[in-house]
């Protein structure tokens, strides 16, 4: 039995990770990793182990610790801060298998002001970035954001210069970025690239709730798929990542990149887009076959909740 650590369990997306490879692939073991055991991780895995921050000195020998531990035979790394810590150990030879996007992917998309830079090295047209130590923005209003992570924590609408200037003394690691509108014409995109380098977008045209995609339906735009693919060719994307636009009335302007797994990941499963499954496929040496997805297809998020009876 093979086993796959998947770390954040905590998290919804490591959930629903954990969730497509419990229905589709019973025969694996699964191992989770959290900083705390006070969710429902505990319930996707068989296994549940306490690490510490990413930030901290002892998470790298911790995680090594458990991979050991558990004889993990593939680790797939669910959060922005984890994936910054474990990029050197990508390229270096291992016996487990690491499940990422690619080494450029990561290193691209984690920094949202060198996301900014390389789409545009690439060619492609992107929202003006700037970080808040190089000043204040030249138009109004726009945005202020972490240049780290992602979602939608510590995002604000910056209307003006005393704003600016309010925010950025106290956010001094963030950047101003152009504000896309129209705010109803976010898509987002999951992209998979196979090892023979074929790929495949799937586009969802959402709507967000709590910072979450809450309805979403699949659309079709050349001008999308050709940005999307251009920059999965560009920053050799290897598996999966999920670009992030607004659809502009001067066409799509990318303003951010997962690079990992993404909160419809379990929406568009259903759907038929399994890049959770293609990866680990590729990962046997398995082949990959990416299906069209039919236009017009909409996905919701539900709720649910479930009980746990204190042991004794």
């Amino acid at each position: 039995m093979k086993t796959i650590l998947i770390t954040g369990i905590g998290g919804d997306i490591a959930q629903s990770v954990a969730a497509i490879i419990r229905e589709h692939r019973p025969q694996y073991r699964l191992v989770g990793t959290d900083l705390h055991d006070q969710h429902a991780g505990v319930l996707y895995v068989n296994a549940l182990h306490i690490v510490p921050p990413a930030s901290s000195p002892g998470y790298l020998v911790r995680l090594q610790e458990i991979i050991g531990q558990e004889s993990a035979d593939i680790v797939i790394p669910m959060t922005e801060p984890e994936l910054a810590v474990l990029l050197p150990q990508f390229s270096v030879p291992a016996k487990i298998r690491w499940i990422t996007s690619g080494m450029e992917v990561v290193a691209t998309g984690i920094d949202k002001l060198e996301t900014a830079r390389r789409l545009a090295d690439l060619g492609l047209p992107v929202p003006w970035t700037i970080p808040v130590c190089e000043g204040y923005p030249k138009t109004y209003p726009c945005m202020l954001k972490n240049r780290f992570g992602s979602g939608s924590r510590n995002l604000h609408l910056v209307n003006d210069a005393e704003e600016a200037k309010y925010l950025s003394a106290r956010n001094p690691e963030a950047i101003f970025q152009e504000l896309l509108l129209p705010e109803d014409r976010e898509v987002t995109c999951a992209v998979y690239r196979t090892r023979d380098r074929r790929a495949g977008v799937l586009q969802l045209l959402r709507r967000l709730a709590g910072g979450f995609t809450g309805w979403a339906r699949v659309i079709e735009d050349p001008n999308i798929t050709r940005m999307c693919i251009a920059i999965a060719e560009g920053l050799h994307l290897q598996g999966s990542m999920n670009v992030q636009l607004r659809h502009t009335e001067n066409g799509p302007r990318v303003f951010e990149i997962n690079p990992r797994f993404s909160s419809t990941a379990l929406m568009r499963q259903k759907m038929g887009f399994a890049d959770v499954l293609w990866a680990l496929d590729e990962a046997e040496n398995a082949p990959v076959s990416i299906p069209h997805i039919a236009p017009g297809t909409i996905g919701v998020r539900t709720q649910g909740a479930v009980i746990i009876t204190p042991t004794t």
